[in-house]
């Protein structure tokens, strides 16, 4: 029988007999646990943002590998990086099967021990890197090969699993483990599991983008202007910053310069000047 937590069978069954309302309540009520089992690994999680702090301070990197949904949620927050901070190639992810696995499984591809490494490779990683294997059930040979490999080459190593003592855990300086209980579908692990694995990677990406300088009291000031949107906050963010009462001036400051920051810079130089 499989021990792991992430296999066991739902407290829930017959779902095929509850009415949409009633499977609506009790999805809401497993979901309402995960923040929770997230909190008890804070203290670890803090080791881990620590850690890549350091590194990237001495121009390290942040790699999150993984395979499925593990993977996928990986990809999705290190692409977030760029556009919300201002910040590239520092948070890189990589999935077993490459870009085309985000959309579509690609068979086997997870199964390869030495795949995940191979991956790396092709970035030249380094000592200065941080290496964050991502599998709910732990056990992904992708991600253990991966992380094992990193770890004999110097890099830190982390993992983000739902199962206790599982070989991800195991290779792992840092090992992030969030017991989310079975899932409400037995086994579907992109519902409390990935929950729990996207809580975790925002908090590691968001943590780490803060103390290495990128926020500045709660805003975002190395954000890319890649819409109306984005530009509109930023000409709001140099208002409120500034004191400066013109929208119109505010705006020019901030596409002549590119960014809240160099357009705060360059106002309060000016304006120190004068």
């Amino acid at each position: 029988m499989d021990k792991r937590t992430t296999e066991q069978s739902s407290l829930y069954n017959h779902l095929e007999r509850m009415s949409t309302r009633e499977l609506l309540l009790a999805i809401n009520s497993e979901d309402r646990t995960v923040p929770e089992a997230v909190s008890r690994a804070i203290p670890i999680i803090e080791d881990l943002v620590d850690g890549i702090v350091e590194r990237v301070s001495r121009g390290g990197r942040v790699f999150y590998l993984g395979a499925g949904t593990s993977g996928r949620l990986g990809v999705v927050d290190a692409s977030e990086i760029p556009p919300t901070y201002g910040v590239h190639d520092v948070f890189i992810g990589l999935m077993a099967g490459g870009d085309k696995a985000i959309r579509d499984a690609v068979e086997g591809a997870e199964d390869s021990l030495t795949g995940g490494w191979e991956d790396m490779l092709a970035f030249s990683p380094t000592e200065n890197d941080v290496l964050v294997g991502i599998a709910a059930s732990g056990t992904t040979p992708y991600v253990v090969g991966a992380i094992r490999n990193a770890r004999d080459h110097g890099l830190l190593t982390a993992c983000v699993t739902c199962n206790e003592g599982s070989p991800a855990a195991a290779a792992a300086q840092i090992p992030i483990v969030v017991v989310v209980g079975p899932e409400f579908v037995t086994g579907s692990t992109r519902m409390k599991a990935g929950t729990a694995q996207k809580l975790v990677l925002n908090m590691i990406s968001t943590a780490s983008m803060i103390r290495l300088g990128h926020v500045k009291g709660s805003k975002m000031v190395d954000m890319q202007l890649t819409n109306k949107k984005l530009v509109d906050r930023g000409v709001r963010m140099i208002m409120e910053d500034t004191g400066i009462e013109d929208y119109e001036y505010a705006k020019n400051l901030l596409l002549e310069n590119g960014s809240v920051r160099a357009a705060e810079i360059y106002y309060y130089s000016k304006t120190e000047k004068a």
